[in-house]
């Protein structure tokens, strides 16, 4: 199917961005477009004005400040975050979750702000997103805010962003010692293809005391964190509480049966891959 046809601006500022929206209500920012453009071909989402925002330069900043923060704007390539040495060295676990997404030319034009913008609950970076506590800034006709992720994701297709905001950064706050983590993903086949489960685990440490984080995608409404099994790796360490956390894990998620497998299957492998990613960090 062709797209439908609709009014094409660049601006080149937020500002203008904004402005533009606010003149036509309605209208859709593109980034990327690896989701929008598909979703439009298919008659899923339509729009009247296209606002193309991926050459305004603020948005392709990604930035560490002196509090140790690191800000990567919104129109920053997946496949760039993904290499970026800050995140090799201090956000591992994002890394990890970028790589999993599509193939290397899609990452190259995906961008990290697309892919939670578009709330899937099977969206691979949002659960290292909440793992590493991120925030997302927002721009709107009025202002400016900032949404913690773990109050982002409000349900499929559904986020917290209200009409005519725009997603500027995505920011990762410091942490004492570098993250490290591992992302388990289960899919139909290998290559391109949604997950069927996805198990993010990592660690930190702070005082000498690790924390630790476990956090789900595809087995709930949004990507989920699971506050319980980490609260107990935290205390316990991770030999004496892997298999306890894994059943934690697996009671705290409500998948669904779909195509790609069933809400028995999920929850078990769940489990599964919470148990192994973790004593692959011990």
């Amino acid at each position: 199917m062709l797209l439908p046809s609709f009014e094409y601006l660049v601006p080149s500022t937020v500002d203008e961005a904004v402005g533009m929206w606010r003149e036509r209500p309605g209208g859709a920012y593109l980034l990327g477009g690896t989701d929008l453009l598909p979703q439009m071909r298919a008659g899923k989402k339509t729009t009247s004005r296209m606002i193309d925002i991926k050459r305004i330069p603020r948005l392709h900043e990604l930035r560490e400040r002196s509090d140790g923060s690191l800000w990567i704007g919104a129109a920053v390539p997946m496949a760039e975050v993904e290499t970026h040495p800050a995140v090799l060295t201090r956000f591992s676990p994002l890394s990890e979750c970028c790589k999993t997404v599509g193939a290397w030319p899609l990452r190259n034009r995906a961008t990290l702000a697309g892919n939670i913008c578009n709330a899937s609950p099977a969206a691979d970076t949002a659960v290292a997103l909440l793992a590493l506590d991120a925030r997302v800034v927002v721009v709107h006709p009025d202002g400016e805010r900032m949404i913690p992720v773990k109050e982002f994701f409000l349900g499929p297709g559904k986020s917290a962003l209200s009409p005519g905001e725009l997603v500027t950064d995505i920011v990762l706050p410091a942490a004492p010692t570098p993250w490290k983590g591992a992302y388990l993903r289960l899919s139909r086949r290998k290559g391109m293809d949604l997950a069927t489960v996805g198990v993010l685990v990592a660690k930190t440490n702070e005082n000498g005391h690790s924390r630790h984080r476990v956090a789900l995608a595809a087995v709930a409404p949004t990507p989920l964190r699971v506050y319980e099994a980490e609260e107990l790796l935290d205390r316990e360490g991770i030999p004496r509480a892997a298999e306890k956390a894994s059943k934690i894990a697996e009671a705290a998620c409500s998948p669904i049966t779909d195509l790609r497998g069933t809400s028995e299957y999920r929850r078990e492998m769940v489990g599964v891959l919470t148990r192994r990613g973790l004593m692959s960090l011990s």
